[in-house]
């Protein structure tokens, strides 16, 4: 029998969002599949697919299989918890991937961490110490609602633009003018 490796679990914030994450015996970081893809409202087949894509395959130049690792157990029970374990990379990739294709959450989700770490090295810079829970409280409470709301006016304005566009297509027809055919006799 082979020892297979254990995962340590920890709870992680993300603002307002409660994850479970995952160190392996060599330091590095995962976090499950299924959790990857639920944190933006996804089912993990949504998740699976996108590891055996090329999209991860053009974004990290090879194609991915996560690991199953086994995690420890509290209680030491038998039959322990095993997970699909990402690097948190390809966990990015992930939700970097779903928000360029439109998914709010992790739009939402992607650009409050970017704003988080570009204030953090602000805060650095600037002599600025702020505790985690802070970051949590800012998080959840300003940057990822404020995003939240500027991303809903923005589909807003899209979806009335296409309201608009099908209008102007429907009244058209009614006319007699199909709108994308090309003009007789070109």
């Amino acid at each position: 029998m082979t020892d297979s490796v254990k995962a340590t679990r920890a709870t992680v914030t993300l603002g307002s969002i409660i994850i479970d994450g995952f160190m392996l015996p060599d330091g590095t970081y995962r976090m499950s599949q299924t959790q990857m893809a639920a944190t933006i409202a996804k089912p993990e087949i949504n998740a699976r697919r996108f590891l055996d894509s090329r999209g991860i395959k053009a974004l990290l130049g090879k194609g991915y299989t996560p690991d199953s690792v086994e995690v420890e157990s509290i209680n030491q029970n038998r039959g322990q918890t095993r997970i699909n374990a990402v690097p948190l990379e390809v966990v990015t990739a992930y939700w970097f991937t779903q928000a360029k294709q439109g998914n709010e959450q992790a739009l939402s989700l992607v650009w409050a961490m970017l704003t988080e770490t570009l204030e953090r090295r602000f805060d650095r810079a600037f002599g600025i110490a702020r505790s985690e829970d802070e970051w949590d409280q800012r998080l959840s409470a300003g940057i990822i609602v404020q995003l939240e709301n500027d991303l809903s006016s923005a589909f807003e304005e899209a979806d009335t633009a296409l309201s608009r566009e099908k209008l102007l297509e429907q009244q058209l027809r009614e006319l007699g003018v199909e709108p994308w055919a090309l003009p007789e006799g070109e």
